[in-house]
């Protein structure tokens, strides 16, 4: 392996305490892990701020654990769950200040809206230069299979896809899955 560390990021509706973030950092020791809160949740908000400023939250996490670990953010991995797995992607493709690292784990990645498959978030998929992992389930209301496998054609890069059979957007139940799946790709970067 050659990941010096693993930056987690939560969903929108949870916290650094996810019982998946939680799942992957066990999976991963003794690799160093740090699961991060976005500030919104840090404030004792519900609802997430704007992407700039979860973007900025990633950067600014990802650069500062990489000065603990006396490392450069390219020998760290990051990733996250729906919203976190997104804006770890939007800050890897910055066209100003990318976050350049080895790799990005993406779970649930929440390609549109539930219900409103013509909003895609795929804008900044052309400029995601990292190695991708995506894991889903078939039933994500969030991206269906088909939706996935057209949205991964824009990147540069085709991504591990893993997708869980009869899974919705949560993966409830998932989480000893989901993490060994984030293990073994990380045995491969």
């Amino acid at each position: 392996m050659n990941a010096r560390g693993l930056v987690l990021f939560p969903g929108a509706g949870s916290d650094a305490q996810h019982s998946a973030l939680v799942a992957i950092e066990h999976a991963v020791a003794p690799l160093p892990t740090l699961r991060v809160d976005f500030p919104y949740r840090l404030a004792g908000k519900k609802f997430p701020d704007k992407a700039p400023v979860l973007i900025e939250c990633v950067k600014s996490a990802v650069r500062e654990f990489a000065k603990q670990l006396q490392c450069d953010t390219e020998q760290l991995v990051i990733g996250g769950r729906s919203m976190g797995g997104r804006m770890c992607t939007m800050a890897a493709s910055d066209e100003v200040d990318p976050l350049n690292v080895l790799g990005i784990a993406c779970i649930g990645y929440p390609l549109h809206p539930p219900k409103k498959p013509d909003k895609l978030r795929t804008e900044h998929f052309g400029n995601l230069h990292s190695p991708l992992l995506f894991i889903s389930g078939t039933r994500d209301e969030f991206g269906t299979p088909d939706e996935l496998e057209l949205a991964w054609k824009l990147l540069p890069i085709q991504p591990t896809v893993q997708m869980i059979e009869k899974g919705r957007h949560e993966l409830r139940g998932a989480d000893a899955q989901v993490a060994t799946l984030v293990a073994q790709w990380l045995q491969n970067l």
